[in-house]
This record gives structure tokens, C-alpha cells and sequence, in this order.
């Protein structure tokens, strides 16, 4: 006999409660729960189809072998960098992104890639007609990918029992269904035991899982927040539908860095790697314009060029603007206040808006010189020479400060033909100038950047 209980569910972070409550104790969020119907089976017999068959015993960590991860190649550059080299042997990986960003056609493309590996393709949300179409239109064709069309995990257990793949991915989790629970797929609690299921079959198996998960309306993933926590690593995939160019992140990973990204480009074909970003990052003008300045930034361990625009005006309904886009706000505040205060610059009577060129998000503090030094350009309406590079951060004495990785910077700078860059004198200890082949530009206060810039 099963045992049918009512349970209600938190949905940002999944505690659980015999009642309803308007305030969760765990998390803080008000009106978040969620009342489920939960039926589990009170059968010994039953249990899951890849449970151990011995009892775990502790055993002291100096008798634990030591063993380096063994990593599946992709074969797709970017993806390999953010999770670190590759795909980790048993490790599960969630892939969250808006609708028709492109994760499907992602995952479809890594399974099409990988060679001499059985890939099993589970999907929950089309048929193996829709799948083979979008195969078609990649143009790539592998001998042993498989697709299985089902939602019911008991019956995909069945069929990675008889195939035993060396690589599963589920497109997506949401729309799986477990008979351990008596409740709708989409749900907390089926999300959860679904997931908690081929976390299982992952690290009982050494079998990698790629789970496809959906976002909600603020951007985060749905389900309850105990899902990132049950996986190895989350994977967000971005970007702006009016540009073809998609971008990977990683928010948490278990086996590498997480400020790496991946960056790609929207085609008829399917997804293109792009192997140097600056080239969507810089848009090439034909003659200099105001309140545009270039900016040295890395990414992990990637340096990368991005050009910040910035607009300046008086403002015309009486209260000031201030608006960006892929740049925090609450800095521009703080980078507008420094300016009005350390050097006498009247800004907060006037409209500012900001805008970081190709649809890039950037958390990297080194861009503030390049900021601060677009504002003034289109304050003044003087124009910033297309050869001019900046990597610096701007403290709130208005001190240039030092960034790290300069010299990756710099090479960057180079490559790409810059002249001079400007970065903070204090990173000038330890750097040969002579191997560098552009000219830096050492500043230590907003003032000198300013005279250096404008006379």
C-alpha cells in the first residue's frame, strides 16, 4: 500500500512544512509555499534500479586513494574551458537559459560531436522527428547518439540498463515524472526526486548526466534551489535575442574555475564557437566618436577587449538618469560620485546612460577607468583615440588602483593593435616595459587620466 500525505513546499528554496505558512523560516521569502500531494511506496522490495548492494562504512581519509578526474572531451573549445577541460566521468551537470536561447541545439550539437562514446539524448519536450530535423539543419551526423523520447524515469532506467551509455542528457528535468511521487511533472518534489535519481545512477555508474533546465521570469532556475546544490555543476546560458551571440557561464563548479566563459554565435547551422571574442566585443567606426572608450578586461583566464558607451546629457524632466546596460548600476553611482566629488566634475544635474557594446555582462572592476573615461568624453564632446586602450580601477578617492593579470591585458591590448594603454602606476612593479611592444600609460588620479586624455 502506498501512503499519501499533503506536504507543502517552498519554491525558492524547498523546505517543507506539514502546513501551510505565509513566511519561510529557511529562506526568508514570504507567500512561497505550495501545498503537493506526495505518494511513496512503503515497500521494502523496492528500490532503485541502480541502488549498491553493501552498506557504506566510514573509513579514515588517509586511507582514501587519491585519483585525478577522468574528463570526456567535447570536442567543442568553449564549452571544454568552462567546465575546466572537459566533462568530468560521473559527474551531473545542469544547463539552465531562457526559452529557444539555444540549449537544446547546444547539447544536440556536443552529442553529435563526441565520437566513439554511446550517447543517449533524452527528450521530454519534442519527438524524434523535431530532434532529427534540428540534426539536419547542424548537418553533422554520429553513428552512436540515440535519441529516446520519454518522460517516465522508471522507463529511461530501463533503456540506459539495456544501452549503457557512456554520456545521458535530459532535455529537460522539468518535464520528467517519478511513480516515487504522487505528484505533477514540473513540480518541487518530482524535480527534486528526479534529480536525486540520476544523481544516483551519475556516481553509482560513472556516467556523466547533462540535465537541461528551464529559468523563470527573474532568471533564476525553476525548481527548488536544493537542485544546484544536488549537482556538480550549473551552467547558465545568455544572451540578447536582437544579438546572434550566446554566452556560458558558470556559476558553480566542482571541478574548475567558475569565472570562466564560452562564447558563440547564432547561426543557420547551429551554434559557432568564437575563438576571439574582441571581434564582436569592437565595433569598427570609420571616424572617432565621443563617449566610447575601449576597455582591457579578463574573464577567467581570458583577456578580452569590450567597448564601453557612454552618453551624457542635461537632463529634461528635472530629475537625472541613470541607466545601464551590462554594467551594475549601483557602480556607475559610486564611479559618478567620485567624479563630482575628487574632481569637481557637475554630473548630478545631468542624464547619464551606459551601455557595454556586443551585449556582454561585466563584473570586472578593471573596466572602471574605461567608465569613467567614456563619461568624460561625452561630457566634454571630445572623442577618445580608437588606439587607446584602459585597464584600471577607480577607488572612491578617485586613486587609480592596480588590477591583476595586467600583463595578459597588455598582450591583448597589443595583438590587437592598440597604441597605448592607460592602467594604474602601481602596477607598473615587476613589468618590463621593454617586452611589451604598446606604450603604457601609467596614471595615478582621475585628474591626470582627464588632462592626459583632454589637455
Amino acid at each position: 500500500m502506498a501512503k499519501t500525505t499533503s506536504v507543502f513546499y517552498c519554491q525558492n528554496c524547498g523546505a517543507k512544512s506539514s502546513k501551510w505558512i505565509g513566511h519561510c523560516p529557511s529562506c526568508r521569502e514570504w507567500n512561497t509555499y505550495v501545498e503537493e500531494i506526495v505518494s511513496k511506496s512503503t515497500s521494502k522490495s523496492e528500490k532503485h534500479i541502480f541502488q549498491k548492494q553493501h552498506q557504506a562504512s566510514p573509513i579514515k581519509i588517509s586511507e582514501i586513494e587519491s585519483g585525478k578526474e577522468i574528463r570526456i572531451n567535447t570536442f567543442n573549445r568553449e564549452l571544454n574551458r568552462v567546465l575546466g577541460g572537459g566533462l568530468v566521468t560521473g559527474s551531473v551537470v545542469l544547463v539552465g537559459g531562457e526559452p529557444g536561447i539555444g540549449k537544446s541545439t547546444l547539447m544536440l550539437q556536443i552529442a553529435l560531436n563526441l565520437k566513439n562514446i554511446k550517447i543517449l539524448y533524452v527528450t521530454g519536450e519534442e519527438s524524434e522527428q523535431q530532434i532529427k530535423l534540428r540534426s539536419d539543419r547542424i548537418s553533422k551526423f554520429n553513428q552512436e547518439c540515440y535519441i529516446l523520447a520519454e518522460t517516465h524515469t522508471q522507463s529511461i532506467f530501463q533503456q540506459i540498463e539495456q544501452l549503457k551509455p557512456g554520456l545521458v542528457i535530459i532535455d529537460s528535468i522539468q518535464t520528467l515524472h517519478t511513480d516515487l511521487i504522487d505528484s505533477s511533472a514540473g513540480s518541487i518534489s518530482q524535480i527534486r526526486e528526479c534529480a536525486a535519481e540520476f544523481q544516483k545512477y551519475a556516481k553509482i555508474t560513472n556516467v556523466p548526466v547533462i540535465l537541461i533546465g528551464h529559468i523563470t521570469k527573474d532568471g533564476s532556475l525553476a525548481g527548488p534551489k536544493i537542485l544546484e546544490h544536488m549537482v556538480d555543476t550549473v551552467l547558465q546560458f545568455e544572451g540578447e535575442r536582437n544579438y546572434g551571440y550566446r554566452i556560458i557561464r558558470c556559476i558553480k563548479n566542482r571541478f574548475g574555475s567558475t569565472s570562466e566563459l564560452g562564447i558563440y554565435e547564432m547561426s543557420d547551422s547551429g551554434l559557432r564557437e568564437i575563438a576571439n571574442p574582441s571581434e564582436i566585443l569592437l565595433s569598427h567606426r570609420d571616424e572617432n566618436l565621443s563617449g566610447v572608450a575601449i576597455a582591457a578586461m579578463v574573464e577567467g583566464l581570458r583577456p578580452m577587449m569590450i567597448e564601453t558607451q557612454a552618453l551624457v546629457g542635461s537632463a529634461a524632466y528635472g530629475t537625472p538618469q541613470r541607466s545601464t546596460t551590462g554594467f551594475d548600476s549601483r557602480r556607475l553611482n559610486m564611479l559618478l560620485a567620485v567624479l563630482e566629488k575628487r574632481s569637481g566634475f557637475k554630473l548630478g544635474i545631468k542624464d547619464v546612460f551606459l551601455n557595454i557594446a556586443g551585449g556582454l555582462r561585466v563584473d570586472d572592476t578593471a573596466i572602471d577607468l574605461a567608465v569613467i573615461s567614456a563619461v568624460l568624453s561625452s561630457n566634454e564632446d571630445i572623442p577618445i583615440d580608437q588606439n587607446i586602450c584602459f585597464a584600471g580601477e577607480v577607488g572612491l578617492s578617485g586613486e587609480i588602483r592596480s588590477v591583476n593579470r595586467i600583463e595578459q591585458r597588455i598582450s591583448e591590448a597589443a595583438k590587437l593593435g592598440f597604441n597605448q594603454i592607460f592602467i594604474s602606476r602601481y602596477n607598473l612593479k615587476n613589468l618590463d616595459k621593454a617586452k611589451h611592444e604598446i606604450q603604457l600609460v601609467p596614471v595615478t588620479k582621475v585628474e591626470e587620466v582627464f588632462r592626459k586624455l583632454f589637455g
